[in-house]
Parts: structure tokens; sequence; C-alpha cells
């Protein structure tokens, strides 16, 4: 028995579950936005804090890591059961393929396993939707839940990009933004300590990837409901 699950957010830096092999690299026609909300883990119900989701998009890379379980039915059923505890806000696994670096055109696993939510705010009670910067900015800013706060998510995610060697503009952009709000709330004699306090220095856009693309299509898996959220986020 044996699974592959892509991870873009959180599991990109905090798995949190066994697994055999982990694998760099990325999918096609999807794009990392911040349009989903958490209520449990980074943020609350009457503050939401932002997380990321996937969007789909023609000619959109989005870099991540790949995760292998491998083992008998009862180790892959745990793992399951956790990532679907943790990953409560999206509605649904779709199956994508997945490519590394060094070959752009084949792709080096198929059937990988990545959550995502649906885009409407009728059906999908997590979807928060798109927002102008500085709004997300702000709410990424104050946000802050059982895990911790919503601004330590975007800095480790922008950190964990860096790590692989494929920074994101938005994310930059974003965590840029953030930064901008957290300075104007700190007073000017402890600006000067901003990388104690955890506050990444701002950081240089890095312009698009260019990766040749060819176009492909996976299905979405059956939907099935989802247990409520439980704080296990990192």
């Amino acid at each position: 028995m044996v699974f592959w699950v892509f991870g873009y957010g959180s599991l990109a830096w905090n798995p949190g579950f066994e697994y055999d092999e982990k694998v760099i690299g990325y999918i096609k026609d999807y794009r990392r936005v911040f349009d989903l909300a958490c209520i449990d883990h980074r943020g609350t119900p009457e503050h939401p804090a932002r997380t990321c989701t996937l969007e789909q998009k023609e000619g959109a890379i989005c870099w991540g890591a790949a995760y292998r379980v491998e083992g008998d039915p009862e180790r892959e059923r745990s793992a399951m059961e956790y990532l679907e505890r943790r990953e409560c806000e999206y509605d649904q696994k779709t199956l994508v393929n997945f490519y590394k670096e060094e070959d752009s055109l084949q792709p080096a696993l198929t059937g990988v396993i990545v959550f995502t939510s649906t885009p409407d705010k009728e059906s999908n009670k997590y979807y928060l939707g798109p927002a102008p910067l500085e709004e997300m900015a702000r709410q990424i800013a104050t946000a802050n839940g059982p895990c911790g706060n919503n601004r330590d998510y975007l800095f480790l995610l922008e950190k964990a990009l860096s790590q692989i060697g494929h920074e994101e503009d938005m994310v930059i952009e974003l965590a840029n933004e953030v930064r901008k709000v957290l300075d104007e709330g700190i007073p000017k004699e402890r600006k000067s300590v901003l990388e104690i306090e955890g506050i990444p220095k701002e950081r240089k856009l890095v312009g698009p990837p260019h990766i040749p693309h060819n176009k492909s299509h996976m299905p979405t898996l059956q939907l099935h409901p989802l247990p409520e959220a439980i704080a296990m986020d990192s």
C-alpha cells in the first residue's frame, strides 16, 4: 500500500505524520492563494486567520513537497485520518501530476493527493475569497489561535519556499505588507529588535517562474464530509 500527498501550506514545513520519503517539486495549473479561513489553528471564529488554498489557473505552477506513505493498510489509514482532521477546512481531495525541476514535461509522480477547497462562499463556509493586499495583511498580522499567530504561518511558508530555492512573489509581497503593519504598531525604540521578536526582514520580489508547460487535467476524488477542525497545525 502506498500513497503520495502534496503539501503547499503548513504541510510543506511541518507534515506532522509519519512518511517514508519527501520530494521537492511542483504541480501545474494551480496557484497558491490566501483565500481560506482558519478558525481553529491560527485564528478564531470571531477573527479568522487567512491560510493557503489552491486556485486553478492555466499555466500556473505551485512549488511544495510530496510525501510518500507506504506500509500496511492501517498505517496508510492512520496517516489519511490525521490529514483529514488537520485539513478539515478543505472540502476536496484532488489527484494531480507532480513534477521535479529536472523534468518539467514528464511528471515524476501521478495520482498525488492534494487538499483543495471549493471557491464558493455559500457551499464552503471556510472560503473567504480574495481581498485587497492591505486588508489581507492586517487580518494576518492580528489573527491568533491555539496553534499560534497567523503571521508566523505566512513567514514560515516564505522561509520554506526560500529554503527549497523557489521563492514566490505573491508570498513575499504579502509577507512584506504584514511586516509594514507590524512595524506600524512597534515603538521606535524597539524597531531594531524585529529579528529578535521573530519578524523577518523585508524581502525582494523574485519574478515569475519560467517552467515549460504541458497542460494536464486530473480528476477530483469523491467528496465526503470531514470532521470538525482540531488544533494540530504547526
